[in-house]
C-alpha cells in the first residue's frame, strides 16, 4: 500500500515538473499571436484609422474631425495592442521562458548605454518585433520596386 502511494506521488512529481512548460502547440500559438499583433499594431491600426478618417471625409465636410480622429485614434489603438502584445510575452515567458528574476526591471530603453548592470536576453516579444519590422520594410522594398507607379525598378 505505502509503494503504490509513493508510485502515485512520484508519478504526480513527475507529471507537475513536466506540465508547467506547455504544449508545442500553445508555443507556437502564442508566437503567432504575438507576430499577428505587433502587425496589427504597425500596420494595421494606422491603416484602418486613416481609412475610418476616409469614409468619414466622404460624408462630412469638416476636415479638423478626420485629422483629430486620426491623431488620437491611431496613438491610442497602438497602446491598446501593445498591452496586449505584453502580456502574451509574460504568459510566453511564463509559460516556455526561464524567469531568472522577480522584481521589477527597469525598460531597456532607461538603462545607461555604457554599460553597468548585466544585459538580459531579448524576450521573445522583441524577437518577433524585429522579425515583423523585417518583413514590413521588405514588403515596402518590393512594393517600392516592382508595384509604385513612380518606381524606375523593372516593369
Amino acid at each position: 500500500m505505502a509503494e503504490s502511494m509513493t508510485k502515485s506521488v512520484l508519478v504526480d512529481e513527475e507529471e507537475t515538473t513536466a506540465s508547467p512548460r506547455g504544449s508545442r502547440f500553445e508555443q507556437i500559438a502564442l508566437i503567432a499571436a504575438m507576430f499577428v499583433g505587433s502587425v496589427l499594431m504597425w500596420a494595421g491600426a494606422p491603416a484602418f484609422w486613416l481609412w475610418l478618417a476616409g469614409q468619414f471625409s466622404k460624408v462630412s465636410s469638416s476636415g479638423m474631425n478626420q485629422y483629430l480622429m486620426v491623431i488620437v485614434g491611431i496613438p491610442v489603438s497602438m497602446v491598446i495592442i501593445g498591452k496586449g502584445l505584453a502580456r502574451l510575452d509574460h504568459r510566453y515567458t511564463n509559460r516556455f521562458g526561464n524567469p531568472t528574476e522577480t522584481h521589477f526591471a527597469a525598460a531597456r530603453w532607461l538603462r545607461s548605454a555604457r554599460g553597468g548592470g548585466e544585459e538580459e536576453p531579448p524576450s521573445m516579444l522583441d524577437k518577433v518585433l524585429v522579425v515583423a519590422v523585417g518583413m514590413a520594410l521588405l514588403a515596402v522594398g518590393i512594393w517600392f520596386v516592382f508595384f509604385s507607379a513612380g518606381s524606375q525598378g523593372p516593369h
